[in-house]
């Protein structure tokens, strides 16, 4: 083959730098629930609930929120493993699963998509050996055997895995850090352009955990990948990210670059979350929760700001309306009434305290 060096022409960069790899605008997933007598849907949860956002070419994009927030949703919907209820996605300037001129069939979509999951294991077939896992996308988008092959033990290689040791090797005979560089090798078999990786390294020891971080920061830069990376762990999103997104209950709460979500949050969730971290220092310990309470039901979320009951600084005007989103400078934005000004909340325009 022609080696992983080179770049496929289905990775062509039409728009330039300047225009986002995938931008996504209002994307909704609601899921049914069905009960009664004869099975019809009694309620609804809305998983994701209107979330817009933008991916730069090259960047890293973190997404952190408590568990039940849309986080692995929106995954999913971005590798279109599910299909959106509503909701726009453009990848370099063309529509994703549109129809007609100016628009991505979505195989091709899925071929400069790839996704790296939580559980190493079960994401991986029992039955085949590494070899053959990493080629199967290929053979599948019509790559030859033999080409498929080496290009599998290319990335064996490339994730640090030697492949006359590994590459007939079974998942059940790796260990955890070993099994989650063979799903990255499988994730880059297409030369992707975004990789998706929803807690990739949250089931790691913390050393393998490092050693896995580091692969990914250095791939990212041998092969010009994007990174979207969800975890719960915010120091993992601090050092790989160079923008943030914060999600709560389905939507967006805050967004901006990595050192101004971490020094300046401007959102009372945001806050509570990098508040939540432990610290080394003894004096700096909390003795009491910065955010207590579970997240309200997503089948019925609050009305207005859906933050408001477990926020301390919530006013009437909270429930009222949602928020709409602040700019605070240098792309920098939160949805909350106070840093807007002129919302009618009583420290509107200023930072909470």
């Amino acid at each position: 083959m022609g080696g992983m060096n080179e770049t496929p022409t289905h990775r062509a960069d039409r728009g330039g730098p300047a225009q986002p790899l995938l931008l996504v605008r209002d994307l909704r997933r609601h899921f049914p629930i069905r009960g009664g007598l004869f099975g019809g849907q009694v309620a609804t949860v809305r998983a994701v609930d209107g979330v817009s956002f933008a991916v730069r070419k090259g960047e890293t994009l973190g997404i952190v929120g408590e568990s039940g927030c849309g986080k692995s949703t929106t995954a999913r919907l971005l590798m279109r493993l599910l299909d959106p209820d509503a909701g726009t996605m453009v990848f370099d300037g063309e529509a994703v699963g549109a129809t007609g001129a100016g628009g991505m069939p979505l195989k091709e979509y899925r071929r400069q998509v790839q996704m790296v999951f939580q559980d190493s294991y079960a994401s991986l077939n029992p039955r085949l050996p590494i070899e053959d896992t990493i080629a199967f996308a290929p053979r599948v988008h019509g790559v030859p055997a033999r080409e498929a092959r080496e290009r599998a033990h290319e990335l064996l290689a490339a994730v640090g895995l030697e492949p006359a040791q590994f590459a007939r090797r079974y998942p059940h005979e790796l260990s955890g850090g070993q099994r989650q560089r063979v799903n990255i090798a499988r994730a880059l078999a297409l030369h992707p352009r975004l990789v998706l990786l929803d807690e990739p390294v949250s089931a790691l020891d913390k050393s393998v955990e490092a050693q896995v971080l580091n692969l990914l920061m250095d791939l990212k830069e041998r092969f010009g990948l994007t990174y979207v990376f969800i975890s719960h762990d915010l120091n993992v999103v601090q050092y790989v990210s160079d923008r943030v997104l914060v999600m709560y209950l389905g939507q967006v709460a805050e967004q901006g670059p990595v050192e101004a979500i971490y020094e300046r949050p401007a959102h009372p969730y945001s806050q509570a979350l990098l508040a939540s971290r432990p610290s080394m220092d003894p004096a700096r310990r909390r003795t009491e929760p910065p955010l207590t309470g579970d997240p309200p039901n997503p089948v019925n979320p609050p009305s207005g700001c859906r933050f408001r009951t477990r926020c301390p600084f919530a006013e009437p005007v909270c429930a009222e309306r949602a928020p709409a989103f602040a700019d605070l400078g240098g792309g920098h934005e939160a949805a909350c009434h106070m840093a807007l000004p002129g919302s009618g909340h009583s420290r509107a325009g200023r930072l909470a305290a």
